[in-house]
């Protein structure tokens, strides 16, 4: 190797700048978004298993039809569908956000970042209710212990009736049906929970970030990055959120 070669590397290795050029705190947040993703792969990845297991599966337009405030409307994934909007139209604002800091704007920033959480704060208040509402309606973690406690009538309508695999399922072996919705309503609210959690975190990192803002933190560091690298993981929960949507709400 040449010396310059040499000079080249050491300089690039030593601490002068970055080999991929991405900052520390940038590469750390891609390392703890890849362990993340593993984590909701593996969840996902064992409801699919267990779903393929049953003959049949509780149908997700039976399940999630309830809208808040009007009770007597079937609107089957439309509060859902809701929900999933809010959180989409909170990551363009983000996105917003970054370009903000990007371009120095302070005020940009402030600006999007508020709607971002403003957006956040909705998502988990529909989740709230959407857990409220099922827990009401007898559905929990472990609930359904038992087919003596718990007669067809109460489970029954979480399946789509109009199948004759489901009817006949109901009607002669209800144990299969009773045990499929347990199985489905443990791994909804803890995948589900599980997302929420990371909501409620980025809530609060982008309210953090915010008040920094207004202060002048960054500006006084002469760059926005915290709001870029705060922006990677609101963006992956909206990601997984979509995953999340598709196995439990359409499939």
């Amino acid at each position: 190797m040449t010396q310059s070669g040499a000079q080249a590397k050491a300089s690039v290795w030593n601490g002068g700048q970055s080999p991929f050029k991405v900052s520390y705190g940038k590469m750390m947040m891609w390392f703890f978004l890849l362990t993340d993703a593993l984590t909701f792969s593996g969840l996902l990845a064992s409801m699919g298993s267990s779903r393929f297991l049953h003959d049949i599966w509780p149908d997700p337009n039976h399940v999630f039809h309830s809208v808040p405030f009007f009770s007597s409307w079937d609107a089957p994934l439309v509060f859902v569908s809701f929900m999933t909007f809010v959180l989409i139209v909170s990551s363009v604002t983000m996105v917003l956000a970054v370009h903000a800091g990007h371009c120095n704007d302070r005020k940009g920033v402030i600006k999007w970042m508020l709607w971002t959480i403003i957006g956040g704060v909705i998502f988990l208040a529909c989740q709230a209710w959407e857990w409220t509402h099922l827990y009401h309606a007898g559905a929990w973690w472990g609930s359904h212990p038992s087919l003596e406690a718990t007669p067809v009538s109460q489970f029954g309508h979480y399946f789509n009736t109009h199948k004759p695999l489901v009817t006949e399922t109901l009607a002669n072996n209800p144990e299969m049906a009773l045990s499929a919705t347990h199985d489905f309503f443990n791994y909804f609210f803890t995948i589900t929970g599980f997302h929420g959690l990371h909501v409620t975190s980025g809530v609060v990192l982008n309210i953090i970030i915010l008040l920094n803002v207004v202060n002048n933190t960054y500006e006084h560091r002469g760059h926005y990055e915290m709001v870029e690298k705060v922006g990677l993981y609101w963006h992956f929960v909206d990601l997984v959120w979509v995953f999340v949507f598709t196995f439990f709400y359409l499939l």
